[in-house]
């Protein structure tokens, strides 16, 4: 009997690892809920509407953080854009947030405001079938993982890899940058989205909307978590960390590193895009500035911070980032580029496995201590026992990284 997907997606995590599930689960689905919705104002305990829609749009980045990992820490592809996937999953979105104002925008047209202020007299083509709900879910995940697909299709196909593939992903996404900031596009030029109504018919700044965005984003961050847990330690993950250490031995002995790059590069797009749409109707607003280079290489820092090639360690990172850079942009705005900088320098310095490396570092010393009291174990080894640990060593090329 097949075991179903979700339990696999279960099966292989660890007792902590569930545990810290569980935990997560229980705060994100039922304390904020009752801290912002049950508890008074001026409890205590009480969550503003500030902090849900904060810690919402922090889960988010989260996401993308999580996206980014699969494809640098484990494949080793280095993004400079994908902060791009993130923006088109939010335009899409956009795109029907701005349909659901109706006739209460400023100029009291079926039309959104930017277009009748542009002299527009229609919706262009590809705002069709905007207005759906589900269509719009769809476009999230469909646009960033087609335009991904194409232009991984080209780039893994000619073995396009390092700093040049990292330089020609920061050009994509600086030259849609550019390509959104044009009035003739018909996405609203360098003021993008924003003063969005509702939702399904819900108004998107009452409490329950609130609440709901910030849930759905933590449950696709589990998922995501679950899903990326599941593919790197599968046989997948393991021919993918091949590619990533020794791509010319993984040729060599039979495999075809384009379908792997290029699934897993799609799989982070649409991750990105989900992202995206659930950050905007969140912040309120979607403009070009979310696809500068600024913000991708911001989303590679998160990763580094945290721990490239720990799943948990991009959730760390993208974390404790964002938390201080709210904090530096309502006090000292000006000083957050320093620190940023000075924080990625430190890292790669000090910490190169980020947070959750130096966290695990410690432990194990920790755990090493007591050992190095017992007595060594003094147990007889035979040449023929070294002889089939070494046979076993030898016999799988994946198991050794290729």
């Amino acid at each position: 009997m097949r075991t179903p997907f979700t339990v696999r997606l279960f099966s292989n995590l660890p007792a902590s690892a569930r545990i810290a599930l569980a935990l997560f689960a229980l705060a994100a689905f039922v304390w904020v809920p009752v801290a912002h919705l049950v508890l008074p104002a001026e409890h205590a305990l009480h969550l503003s509407g500030y902090w849900v829609s904060l810690l919402g749009k922090i889960l988010c980045y989260m996401i993308v953080a999580v996206a980014m990992d699969l494809i640098w820490g484990y494949a080793g592809i280095l993004s400079l854009g994908h902060g791009m996937f993130f923006a088109l999953g939010g335009y899409a979105f956009g795109m029907y947030l701005m349909r659901q104002i109706g006739r209460d925008g400023s100029y009291g047209s079926d039309l959104p405001d930017f277009m009748v202020f542009l002299a527009w007299e229609e919706l262009p083509w590809y705002w069709a079938g905007s207005d759906s709900f589900l269509w719009t879910v769809f476009l999230a995940m469909a646009v960033p993982g087609v335009v991904a697909f194409i232009f991984g299709w080209f780039a893994f196909r000619s073995r396009i890899k390092g700093v040049y593939f990292s330089i020609i992903t920061q050009a994509l996404t600086y030259a849609a940058m550019l390509l959104f900031f044009r009035n003739e596009t018909g996405f609203g030029g360098n003021n993008g989205f924003t003063d969005f109504k509702r939702i399904l018919g819900h108004s998107i700044t009452s409490p329950e909307m609130r609440v709901t965005l910030f849930a759905l984003s933590a449950l696709l961050l589990i998922f995501c978590l679950l899903l990326g847990r599941y593919l790197v330690t599968s046989r997948f993950g393991r021919v993918l960390a091949a590619i990533r250490d020794a791509e010319s031995r993984v040729m060599f002995i039979g495999y075809n590193p384009l379908h792997y790059k290029l699934f897993i590069w799609t799989l982070s797009a649409v991750l990105c895009g989900l992202a995206g749409a659930l950050y905007v109707p969140q912040v309120g607003i979607i403009n070009p500035s979310e696809m500068s280079p600024a913000n991708s290489i911001e989303i590679a820092v998160w990763v580094a911070v945290g721990g490239r090639g720990s799943l948990i360690g991009a959730v760390v990172g993208a974390g404790v980032v964002n938390l201080a850079k709210t904090w530096f942009t309502v006090t000292v705005p000006e000083y957050w580029p320093f620190m940023l900088g000075f924080l990625f320098i430190a890292v790669t310095l000090f910490m190169p496995q980020g947070i959750v490396g130096l966290v695990r570092k410690l432990f194990s010393r920790r755990r090493a201590q007591p050992a190095d009291e017992k007595p060594a174990d003094d147990t007889p080894t035979t040449p023929a026992a070294d002889a089939a640990d070494e046979s076993t060593q030898t016999r799988d090329p994946l198991a050794r990284g290729a």
